[in-house]
Order: C-alpha cells, then sequence, then structure tokens
C-alpha cells in the first residue's frame, strides 16, 4: 500500500518569537510510518515540529502551521491507498501575527483569534471509494460519544480514539491506548502498550479495510 500519514503538532505564531501549539510529541505518528515501512508499505509522513529523527526508509515532508500541513495532505492525498491523520493540528491561530515582538511592559495583549482549517473536512470531497481515511480523537472526556461524531462528519473509515487524561499514556509518553471505531459500527480495543505495538494494530485494521475496499 503508499501510506500517508500526519505527527505531531502544528504552530500558529502570535508574534516574531510567540506561537500557540499543543503537548503533541509525534511519537504515535512516527510509529505508525515506522509500522507500515516495516510492513513492506511505502510511507510519506508529514509530520510539524518534533524533536525525533527521521525514520529510515520513509518520505519526510516537514510543516510548521495547519495551513502547511493541509497543503501538504492535498498535495500527496490522491496517490495515497490509506490516510492516518495522528497529527494533532492547533485549532485556533491569530487572526494577525504581530510584525514586531509583544513587549511585556505592554501588558497581556489582545488576541482575536480564528479557526485553523479542519484538514479532514476539508480533503473529504477528494477520497476516493477505495481509499481508505483514519483520524484520531484525543479526548479528555466523553471519549467514545467524539470519536464517533468525528468519524462520522469527516466521513472515516476508522478513528483511533485516545484518552489524554490517563497517566502514562497518550501526549509525550512512548505508550497508549486506542479504540479504534469503525464505520461497520465495529470497535477494536488496544490495552495499554507501547505506541509501535499500538502502530502495528492499527495498519492492520486499516490493511484490512483496505483489502476489502479493493475486492
Amino acid at each position: 500500500m503508499k501510506v500517508l500519514v500526519t505527527a505531531g503538532p502544528t504552530r500558529e505564531a502570535i508574534d516574531p518569537v510567540r506561537f500557540i501549539s499543543n503537548r503533541s510529541s509525534g511519537k504515535m505518528g512516527y510509529a505508525v510510518a515506522e509500522a507500515a515501512r516495516d510492513a513492506g508499505h511505502a510511507v510519506r509522513l508529514i509530520s510539524g515540529p518534533v524533536a525525533l529523527a527521521a525514520p529510515e526508509g520513509v518520505a519526510l515532508v516537514r510543516v510548521t502551521t495547519a495551513a502547511e500541513m493541509l497543503a501538504a495532505v492535498k498535495q500527496h492525498v490522491r496517490g495515497c491507498d490509506v490516510l492516518v491523520m495522528a497529527a494533532a493540528v492547533s485549532d485556533w491561530r491569530p487572526k494577525k501575527i504581530a510584525a514586531l515582538k509583544l513587549k511585556k511592559s505592554d501588558g497581556p495583549p489582545r488576541i482575536a483569534w480564528e479557526a485553523t482549517p479542519d484538514i479532514l473536512k476539508t480533503i473529504a470531497p477528494l477520497k476516493k471509494n477505495a481509499q481508505v481515511f483514519c483520524g484520531f480523537a484525543a479526548e479528555t472526556d466523553r471519549v467514545a460519544a467524539e470519536a464517533k461524531r468525528k468519524r462520522r462528519e469527516k466521513n472515516l473509515d476508522a478513528i483511533a480514539a485516545n484518552d489524554v487524561s490517563k497517566k502514562g499514556r497518550g501526549f509525550e509518553s512512548d505508550r497508549n491506548a486506542l479504540t479504534i471505531f469503525l464505520a461497520t459500527g465495529r470497535a477494536v480495543r488496544v490495552a495499554p502498550t507501547t505506541k509501535k505495538n499500538c502502530a502495528r494494530i492499527l495498519l492492520g485494521v486499516l490493511a484490512g479495510i483496505e483489502k476489502k475496499k479493493k475486492k
């Protein structure tokens, strides 16, 4: 298969030295890319700013902002069989980036915010029948309900949900636990384990969906 993976956070500038972002380390997305590579698939990884080494044997595209990630996904999604959106994309950005550093002596700045593009919603019309799209839902409450809503709204074949309020898993950790909700209504639960194991199990589920679609 040709597998396209997004990973890591995005950053939205406030001024030349400050930005808004999130706690994503990119470890889950990188684990997915490496698992796909190890399974013999051709892999392209679109990565936000992370402190991880580039995986060998994987085509790496580096981006910073949500808009840059959207542009990269649009460029490469048509040629993939499976898309795994593991990136934690910033939800908001300042409407205007200050040209100069905001001075502390001026007090807290008043910043007008706007939503960043929802990448999966934006590219949904580009999806071909045989393609498999998978998202991630990092939640702290109502995990199943939120994941199922996102899967429906974004026309996904699967969504991997994880409760990031649990200690020792999720953001910045080497471990995770997933519930993979499928469009068929079935759910695959992955007990707490390494992100590498989570990635292998997820890839197996998505490969099964891709195989059925191509029959």
